[in-house]
C-alpha cells in the first residue's frame, strides 16, 4: 500500500521535504472529549489498550482534528513488565503501580522476557488494525519504553520523584541491575520487531527517565541497551528502511553519545536548543524537537512566536521533524493545538523552499 504522505519518513532519512513533518507525544488522550467518551467506554486504560478497535480508535481521533505527518500507536510503555506478570494496575490520579515489584536477585533471577506475538498480541492487533484504517494516509509510529524506564517502574513499583529502590540497585548490585536491563532488552526488541512486522512504519524508544542519571550510569546502565535494542531491530521491511528514533528525557548533554547509537533520529526535549544540537551531531541523525507543550495554555500569537523560534533555531535544510514534548497535558484546549498546527503549516515551507 502506497504511502500518501510520506514527509515524516523522509524527514526521518533527511531527504527533501516541502514543510516540517509534525507529531505528538501523547497524541490521543484526555484532552481530546472523543478520547474521554472512547475511554469511559472501555472501562478502564488497559482495557483501551487491549481492544484493537478502541486502541484504533483513539489512535485516528487526533488526524481526524488536525494534519499530522505520522499517527502513534495507542498503547502504554508498561505492556512488557506487564505481561512478566508483575500486576500492572492504574489507581486515578497516581499513575501505574505494580502489584509485585522486583527488588532482589531472586526476583530479577525469575523474569522471562515474554514472547511478544503470543503474550503481547493485542499490541499487534491493534498495530495491523490502525494500519488497515490508515489505508496509506500517514506512517504509523510503533515504540517501547526503554530497558532503563522499564526498570525504574519495575523496582520502585510505581512513579518515583527520587528513585531510591532502583538506584540502590544500580549502585549496590550493579550485576543484578544489569542481568534486569539484559531481560528487558531482549523484550523490548523482540516487542519492537514485533510491531514492525504488524505493520509499524519506524519505531521509537523512550527512555523517559535516562535523564535521572550520572553521565556514567546513563552510559553504562541506558544508553548501552538501547545501542544493543537498535543493533537488533528488523531495518527494512515492505521494501521500506524502519527508521528508529531514541529519546532521552533530559539527555540533551549526551547528544553525542545518543546520536553514535545507530538510530536514524535523536528526540530532544525542549531544554535542548535545536541550533546547538544540529552544531554538534551535524548530519549524522535527524532530529526531532521540540515545542514546550506549556506553550500551549498560551493565547494564539504566543503560541506562533514560538513555532518561529523552533523552526528558526533549526534553521533551513532537511531533517528536522517537529514534536511536542513531552506530551499534551490533559488541559489543553483543542483550539490551541490547532493555533499551534496552523502556525507550523504556514512558517515552515520557507524553511524548505530549495529542497
Amino acid at each position: 500500500m502506497e504511502l500518501q504522505n510520506d514527509r515524516f519518513l523522509r524527514a526521518l532519512a533527511r531527504q527533501p521535504v516541502d514543510r516540517t513533518p509534525v507529531w505528538m507525544m501523547r497524541q490521543a488522550g484526555r484532552y481530546l472529549p472523543e478520547y474521554r467518551a472512547s475511554r469511559a467506554d472501555a472501562g478502564s486504560f488497559m482495557d483501551l489498550c487491549r481492544n484493537q478497535e478502541l486502541a484504533c480508535e483513539v489512535t485516528m481521533q487526533p488526524l481526524e482534528r488536525y494534519p499530522l505527518d505520522a499517527a502513534i500507536l495507542f498503547s502504554d510503555i508498561l505492556t512488557i513488565p506487564d505481561a512478566m506478570g508483575l500486576g500492572l494496575y492504574f489507581e486515578t490520579g497516581e499513575g501505574p503501580k505494580f502489584r509485585s515489584p522486583v527488588r532482589t536477585p531472586e526476583a530479577v533471577a525469575g523474569l522471562k522476557a515474554p514472547d511478544a506475538e503470543r503474550d503481547l498480541d493485542y499490541v499487534m492487533n491493534a498495530v495491523r488494525t490502525i494500519r488497515r484504517e490508515l489505508n496509506g494516509r500517514v506512517p504509523l509510529i510503533g515504540f517501547s519504553g526503554s530497558p532503563w524506564t522499564l526498570a525504574t517502574y519495575m523496582v520502585e513499583g510505581a512513579s518515583s520523584k527520587d528513585f531510591r529502590h532502583v538506584k540502590s540497585m544500580l549502585y549496590g548490585n550493579p550485576d543484578t541491575m544489569h542481568q534486569l536491563l539484559d531481560t528487558l532488552a531482549t523484550a523490548v526488541t523482540d516487542y519492537l520487531n514485533a510491531q514492525i512486522r504488524a505493520g509499524a512504519q519506524a519505531v521509537q524508544i523512550f527512555d523517559t527517565w535516562g535523564g535521572v542519571l550520572s553521565t556514567p550510569a546513563y552510559l553504562e546502565f541506558s544508553l548501552r541497551y538501547m545501542e544493543q535494542i537498535v543493533a537488533g531491530l528488523i531495518r527494512e521491511h515492505d521494501g521500506r528502511r524502519v527508521p528508529v528514533i531514541l529519546f532521552t528525557k533530559n539527555g540533551g548533554q549526551w547528544l553525542e553519545q545518543i546520536a553514535s547509537a545507530g538510530s536514524d533520529a535523536v528526540g530532544l526535549d525542549w531544554t535542548t536548543e535545536l541550533s546547538d544540537a544540529r552544531a554538534r551531531v551535524g548530519h549524522r541523525v535527524a532530529l526531532q524537537g521540540n515545542l514546550d507543550p506549556n506553550v500551549l495554555f498560551a493565547k494564539p500569537p504566543a503560541i506562533r512566536a514560538e513555532v518561529a523560534r523552533v523552526l528558526d533555531s533549526f534553521g533551513p535544510g532537511e531533517g528536522h521533524i517537529f514534536n511536542l514534548g513531552h506530551g499534551i497535558s490533559q488541559f489543553t484546549d483543542p483550539d490551541h493545538v490547532t493555533a499551534f498546527m496552523d502556525a507550523l503549516h504556514e512558517l515552515s515551507p520557507a524553511y524548505h523552499q530549495d529542497s
